[in-house]
């Protein structure tokens, strides 16, 4: 079927406004530095992060929760800065929404990842606002060549504005509407519009492949790998019968996830993985101590050795 240019259909394109932007683009992707295996900060999982029985290389923590917060919550942040690194991953950028990412917002973030000496920071390729008002969901949007090179301009805008590398992470949905684009030409496109990098969760590409029926291996092929900073991790449900699988982040990493990263960290120099648990965690963390020496096991041996190392 057909549908309707989303740039003429209130709250499904990007507006075409433009910003000027006033810091000084950040640092190429080569650049950025290797983290290592990390896990999301979580309150049901802080006592554990806490403890240094546990190797844990870095953290990440959502965005919204610390941006506009007290003092108090911040320091938690200060706290654990002093043993990891952070990286802020946000929920309520709406790249591609119609209208331009809040002033406010961006320097509250820039703020922010100042504060924390962030690498990079990270939001999802997708709206959750529409004229004004918020979705409260991670909206896919429609895959044009026009809506892909305002994303990717705009992008580039919310990078420099913030002053660190921004990464965009690909997200799940569950309606495929008809598109000129591929999801994997989708995000090849923008990537042309901007020096940005990928967080690509491979759980989210192993859901979508399943349930639209395309295959990881070309999706792989598609996309700039060489631009993919960050991955994600995480198991979800899967359907039953013509159900279709869900992104829960409730499970252990399945199979066909951890052979994704595998076939991944050959095409390109990923330089940070991360365990993503939001419900159902394991009574004992070594459970998730093991999925995160398992990521960490898959990355070092991608590594090259260092210079006169045989």
């Amino acid at each position: 079927m057909t549908t309707a240019d989303p740039r003429t259909v209130p709250g499904t394109a990007v507006a075409t406004t433009t910003t000027t932007a006033t810091a000084t683009t950040a640092v190429p992707v080569a650049g950025l530095p290797y983290l290592g295996s990390g896990i999301g900060y979580r309150s049901e999982i802080k006592e554990a992060i806490d403890s240094p029985a546990h190797r844990i290389d870095w953290l990440e923590v959502i965005t919204e929760h610390y941006l506009f917060a007290p003092p108090d919550v911040r320091d938690v942040l200060h706290r654990l800065r002093r043993r990891f690194r952070i990286v802020p991953h946000g929920l309520e950028l709406s790249i591609g929404g119609t209208r331009e990412p809040s002033p406010r917002y961006l320097d509250a973030l820039a703020q922010f990842t100042e504060e924390i000496d962030a690498p990079w920071f990270s939001d999802h390729l997708c709206f959750t606002r529409a004229g004004g008002v918020a979705l409260s969901t991670l909206t896919p949007l429609p895959r044009t060549r026009d809506i892909a090179r305002e994303v990717g301009r705009r992008a580039q805008r919310v990078q420099a504005a913030v002053g660190r590398p921004l990464i965009l992470e690909n997200v799940t949905y569950y309606i495929d509407l008809d598109s000129p684009l591929s999801e994997a030409q989708f995000i090849a496109e923008v990537m042309e519009h901007c020096d940005c990098g990928l967080l690509l969760d491979l759980t989210n590409l192993d859901i979508n492949a399943r349930n639209h029926g395309y295959s990881t291996a070309e999706f792989l092929d598609t996309i700039p790998v060489e631009r993919v900073v960050q991955v994600h991790l995480a198991g979800g449900t899967a359907g039953e019968e013509d159900r279709m699988d869900l992104d829960t982040h409730s499970e252990p990493v399945p199979p066909a996830v951890w052979d994704l990263l595998t076939d991944l960290v050959s095409r390109a120099p990923v330089r940070a993985t991360l365990l993503e648990r939001d419900q159902n965690f394991p009574d004992d963390f070594g459970e998730l101590q093991e999925e995160l020496d398992h990521a960490r096991r898959i990355l070092d041996a991608a590594r090259p050795a260092p210079a006169g190392v045989r």
